[in-house]
C-alpha cells in the first residue's frame, strides 16, 4: 500500500512536528506465515491441471489430492500464525487444535494422491512412501505446534480464561481502529494511532502475565477501547469528506489522553506487582529466620 510521506516541504506541514506525535518507534508487524507456506498452494493447482485430460481414473485422486494439499497450506498459515502469538507472550496456553502437524499428515496423503493419479497400475508402496516422506519434509521445515502451556504454573485457570476473553475483545478493537483510520487517508493521525495501539498492548501484556489486574483494567480494556474504536470510526469518515483540521486536532488530542492513562494504568499495575512480590520475600525471609535460616 502507498503511504504519503510528510516532511519540511510536504503539502500538510510547515517544517515543525506535530507534539502529539509519539516519540516511540513503530513495531513491524510481519506476517509469520510469509511466503513459504503461502507457496504450498501452488502444487494443488499443478496436480489439476496435469490430470484434467487424463482420464477419470487419474482426475479423481488429483482433485482428492488437491483438496488435500490446499487445506494443508491453510492449516499451515494458522499453525504458524498461532506458534508466533504463542512465542510471542509470557504466558500462553498451546493451540487447542494441533494445526501444523494436521497439515503435514494432509501434506502426505496429497503427495500420496498425487503419485496415485500418475500411476498406470495399483502399485500401492510408492505412495505410501512418498506420503511418508512429504509428511517428514514438512515436519522437518515447519516444525510442530507448541506442546505445552507456557507460563501457567499457579495461575487459576478460570481466572486465565476470563483475561482470554477480555483480551480478544480489546483485540479486535484495535484491529478495527487500525483498519478503519486508512479511509481518514491521513499519514500524521495513522501515525499516532500506531502509538496509542502499542501502549495498549502493553497494558494487555501485563494482564496476560497477571490476572490478577484484569478487575482494574477491565474498564480499559472494554469500555475505553470500545469508545476510541467509535471515535476513530466519526474521525474517518467526517475527515475523508472534509479534510476538517478541528477535526483531526481534537481526535489526536483525544489519542494523547487515551495513550497517557493507558500508560498510566500500566505504570500503576507494575507497581502494585513490585509491591506484591516484597511483600511475598519478607514474609519468606521472615519464614526461614524461623526455621534457623539466615539470609544476607
Amino acid at each position: 500500500m502507498a503511504k504519503q510521506f510528510g516532511g519540511k516541504y510536504s503539502p500538510d506541514a510547515n517544517g515543525t512536528q506535530n507534539p502529539s506525535d509519539s516519540p516511540r518507534a513503530r513495531r513491524i508487524d510481519v506476517d509469520p506465515a510469509g511466503g513459504r507456506s503461502n507457496v504450498l498452494f501452488i502444487p494443488a493447482v499443478v496436480l489439476v491441471a496435469t490430470n484434467i485430460s487424463g482420464g477419470a481414473l487419474s482426475l479423481l485422486p488429483a482433485l482428492v489430492g488437491a483438496v488435500s494439499l490446499t487445506l494443508a497450506a491453510w492449516l499451515l498459515r494458522g499453525g504458524l500464525r498461532a506458534e508466533a502469538a504463542y512465542n510471542e507472550r509470557k504466558v500462553a496456553r498451546r493451540p487447542a487444535l494441533p494445526r501444523k502437524m494436521l497439515a503435514a499428515a494432509l501434506s502426505g496423503i496429497g503427495a500420496a494422491l498425487a503419485i496415485v493419479a500418475h500411476l498406470d497400475g495399483m502399485n500401492i508402496i510408492s505412495p505410501v512412501i512418498f506420503g511418508v516422506i512429504t509428511a517428514g519434509l514438512h515436519i522437518a521445515a515447519f516444525g510442530l505446534d507448541p506442546m505445552r502451556n507456557k507460563g501457567m504454573d499457579g495461575i487459576d485457570t478460570f481466572q486465565q480464561d476470563r483475561v482470554a476473553r477480555v483480551v480478544d475483545e480489546a483485540e479486535k478493537h484495535l484491529n478495527t481502529m487500525r483498519e478503519t483510520i486508512n479511509r481518514a487517508g491521513d499519514r500524521q493521525s495513522t501515525t499516532r494511532l500506531e502509538g496509542f495501539i502499542e501502549t495498549a498492548r502493553d497494558l494487555i501484556r501485563t494482564v496476560e502475565e497477571d490476572p490478577r489486574d484484569l478487575t482494574a483494567t477491565r474498564k480499559f480494556l472494554g469500555v475505553y477501547l470500545e469508545g476510541a474504536r467509535d471515535a476513530t470510526a466519526k474521525f474517518s469518515d467526517i475527515y475523508s469528506r472534509t479534510r476538517d483540521e478541528q477535526a483531526r486536532t481534537d481526535y489526536l488530542v483525544l489519542l494523547d489522553d487515551l495513550e497517557t492513562n493507558f500508560a498510566a494504568r500500566n505504570r500503576k499495575s507494575l507497581l502494585d506487582d513490585r509491591s506484591d512480590l516484597n511483600i511475598e520475600i519478607d514474609v519468606l525471609r521472615e519464614r526461614l529466620s524461623r526455621e534457623g535460616v539466615r539470609l544476607k
